[in-house]
């Protein structure tokens, strides 16, 4: 029988919460505020002169934005969906196995999130323009793999590392097909892994600027690479709302994968309730 938590834990809890949302929210009240500002000059505290300019510009058609919002999600969920399909396999291969040169592999996939991303991406470059993928969305899509695939595969290996393949055992001496096994049995064991590692390959993929940068060949705007346009014009209005319109899908869907991050699921000991 679970016992309910303590007032003193509650509390700490509740306290921790407040400040963790201090914390993420804190830093982005100087964006809002420039978004609705005319001018804003130090010392004063709040700007001496509002103005909707910023956003009435931000959400017209010449801005841009809007496309490119769009077009960043689509690249963002294109990156998250194929590091999904590529990072189960390889970690259930990891967490799960021992072979001759584990070691080797696991330094590979690290590899991408030590070495300098512009060090990796030049070399990539004139292999994406001999395969023509070079100045494409497709192309922008596959070398975010490359800073996201690390990660999905680092949080599936460890969900898989405490993952008990005797379930799937059991189902298919039920009868149940590979193909049933895996849907009714394995997914919903390692979901909150997937929801956490897809999280982070969403978001990994949602802030890359160098990478579009120089496979996209500046004909693929992304919302990062339009923000920095603006944030090097001047205009501190249309920075601060092309800033918040960038932040708000990443701080929606923190919110609504929330509860998956404490990473627990199925594979460590989830099955018991079933």
């Amino acid at each position: 029988m679970s016992q309910r938590p303590s007032t003193g834990f509650r509390t700490f809890r509740a306290i921790t919460t407040v400040m963790m949302v201090t914390w993420l929210i804190l830093p982005l009240v100087p964006l809002a505020i420039w978004s609705f500002s005319r001018s804003w000059f130090f010392p004063n505290v709040l700007p001496s002169a509002w103005s909707l300019q910023g956003w009435e510009y931000a959400l017209s058609d010449r801005s841009g934005v809007i496309d490119a919002l769009w077009l960043t999600i689509g690249i963002s969920l294109g990156a998250t969906v194929l590091s999904v399909l590529a990072g189960v396999p390889a970690g259930r291969a990891l967490g799960m196995y021992n072979f001759r040169g584990k070691q080797f592999i696991e330094l590979l996939i690290l590899a991408p999130a030590i070495v300098p991303g512009i060090a990796v991406v030049l070399g990539i470059h004139v292999v994406f323009i001999w395969l023509g993928l070079a100045n494409s969305i497709f192309g922008v899509i596959l070398v975010h793999l490359i800073p996201t695939l690390p990660y999905m595969v680092l949080v599936m290996s460890g969900i898989f590392a405490n993952y008990d393949p005797a379930f799937e055992a059991q189902a298919r001496s039920l009868g149940a097909s590979p193909l049933k096994t895996f849907w009714y049995v394995t997914v919903p064991a390692i979901m909150p892994g997937i929801i956490v590692g897809a999280l982070f390959a969403f978001l990994i993929s949602w802030s890359q600027y160098i990478l579009t940068l120089l496979i996209g060949g500046g004909r693929v705007i992304t919302l990062p690479l339009l923000l920095f346009n603006f944030a090097t014009s001047g205009r501190n209005d249309l920075t601060g709302a092309i800033s918040v319109i960038y932040i708000i899908p990443g701080i929606l869907i923190l919110i609504l994968t929330a509860r998956h991050l404490s990473g627990r699921s199925g594979a460590v000991g989830g099955f018991g309730q079933i």
